[in-house]
C-alpha cells in the first residue's frame, strides 16, 4: 500500500493507477500543494493548516451544513464538478489534475439526499451541494481566503 506524504492511501486511487500520477512530489504531473507544505513546515504545521481550514469551512454557518472535523485529500477529478451559472453556462472551477483538501457533510434538514461538498486549496474555499455521484451540483460560496 503506498502511503502519501499526507497520509492518503493512495494505492486505491484509480485515477491516478490511470493517469500516471508520480506520486507526492509531483502527481499528475503538477506541485502537490499538500506535500510542499509538510516537507517545509513540518506534519504538525500541515495539522495546524488543517484546523485552520475546518474552523474556516465551520465558521461560515451554512444552514443546514453539518459540523466537519477532518479534511481529506482528494484528486480533482472526483471533486471537480460542474456548476450551471445564473447565465446558463456551465462551469468548474477546479482542476482534475490538482489535489485539495476536502470533506463530505449532512445536509441537516434535507429531503432530497443531498449533501454538502467542501474543498480546500491554500487560497480559496468551495462549498457546494450535490446529490449522490456528484449529480445536480449547485455552488454555495467560492470565496479567497
Amino acid at each position: 500500500m503506498m502511503k502519501g506524504l499526507c497520509g492518503a492511501d493512495c494505492s486505491n486511487c484509480e485515477y491516478g493507477n490511470n493517469c500516471g500520477c508520480k506520486g507526492c512530489d509531483s502527481p499528475f504531473g503538477k506541485k502537490c500543494f499538500i506535500a510542499n507544505y509538510i516537507k517545509i513546515g513540518g506534519i504538525d504545521a500541515y495539522n495546524a493548516f488543517k484546523k485552520k481550514l475546518i474552523a474556516e469551512f465551520n465558521a461560515l454557518n451554512i444552514e443546514g451544513m453539518s459540523k466537519i472535523t477532518e479534511l481529506y485529500a482528494l484528486n480533482g477529478a472526483y471533486v471537480n464538478l460542474e456548476y450551471s451559472l445564473p447565465n446558463g453556462t456551465k462551469q468548474k472551477f477546479l482542476d482534475d489534475n490538482e489535489i485539495y483538501l476536502g470533506a463530505q457533510a449532512e445536509c441537516e434538514f434535507d429531503t432530497d439526499n443531498k449533501c454538502f461538498g467542501m474543498a480546500a486549496g491554500m487560497d480559496f474555499l468551495l462549498v457546494c451541494t450535490y446529490k449522490e455521484n456528484g449529480a445536480d451540483p449547485e455552488l454555495v460560496i467560492f470565496k479567497k481566503r
